[in-house]
């Protein structure tokens, strides 16, 4: 058994659109030409991938969803392999596509995007951002070649390496009615915290020192910015620990006040992510020298 690579991106693109109209027209093909493909390719695995007259929308059967994951990888290497060729026979051009969480693409990855720019001009990156578990997701998908995020991941198809350190604060409003030396996981337990949703590396860091230290800190209010949460406990609400260089100014402004818990190490290491077994193209691998150079 062949797979038939002009009939799996068809495959990939009627699962991608949702439908086989909007793959038709993406393709600027007719969508009967789509459907026979997508048949032809079922006969040809005796399989059947697309769940068909299941209400609105077409759904894939559990065959079709692992075809997919497979043909993402299969047209991701394809893409790495045609970039390759060109960089070796001169032509300096390329794609680029990282995903990042949100407090690394906001303070930790412009500088090395600056620096990618600056030696490979001809090559525009495209960041794409969301939290840890997102992040984590497109790269599996295949839809980005380096991740970078906050939080840990386990997931077997999946290298990580530590990247960097990022240290960590709990702030709290600066006429709050707390110790200035030093507070005790028991009075943190009672205090409003503020976190970031399930999913964040922010979320995950809060959640693992309030484990460490037995603090009972049940989320009272969620946000998805770490910017947002900063301007909300500054305004008299509530308390959270953030990335130091989020609150850095306002900590020197005054806006936010630092609490220090004895014994707590307040820091977390980043993460450079990549999919196990997929070779990356030039542009990826010159943007991964240039992060581990950092």
């Amino acid at each position: 058994m062949t797979l038939n690579l002009h009939l799996v991106r068809l495959f990939v693109a009627v699962a991608e659109a949702g439908s086989f109209s909007r793959a038709a027209e993406g393709l600027w093909i007719s969508q009967p030409a789509v459907s026979k493909g997508i048949r032809e390719l079922e006969h040809q695995l005796d399989l059947t991938l697309i769940e068909r007259g299941a209400g609105k929308g077409l759904r894939l059967t559990e065959a079709g969803a692992s075809l997919l994951t497979h043909a993402r990888g299969i047209f991701a290497m394809e893409r790495a392999a045609l970039d390759d060729v060109r960089a070796r026979v001169g032509v300096q051009r390329g794609s680029l596509t990282l995903g990042a969480s949100t407090t690394v693409a906001s303070y930790w990855l412009p500088p090395q995007i600056a620096a990618f720019c600056a030696a490979y001009p001809a090559v525009v990156p495209r960041v794409t951002v969301g939290n840890t578990q997102w992040v984590c997701e497109q790269l599996l998908e295949c839809r980005i070649d380096l991740a970078l995020v906050e939080g840990r991941v386990n997931e077997e198809r999946v290298e990580v390496r530590e990247w960097t350190t990022d240290p960590l604060a709990i702030v709290a409003p600066p006429d709050a009615a707390l110790p200035r030396r030093g507070v005790t996981a028991a009075l943190l337990g009672r205090q409003n915290w503020i976190l970031r949703e399930p999913g964040s590396g922010t979320r995950q860091a809060t959640e693992t020192l309030c484990a460490a230290h037995g603090i009972d800190a049940p989320p009272w209010m969620e946000m998805a910015s770490n910017e947002a949460i900063a301007r909300t406990v500054a305004s008299g609400v509530g308390i959270s620990m953030l990335p130091r260089v989020v609150v850095a100014d306002m900590l020197a402004l005054g806006t936010l006040r630092e609490l220090k818990l004895p014994g707590a190490v307040l820091s977390r290491p980043l993460y450079r992510l990549a999919l196990k077994n997929r070779p990356l193209s030039p542009a990826a691998l010159r943007m991964a020298q240039i992060l581990d150079a950092s």
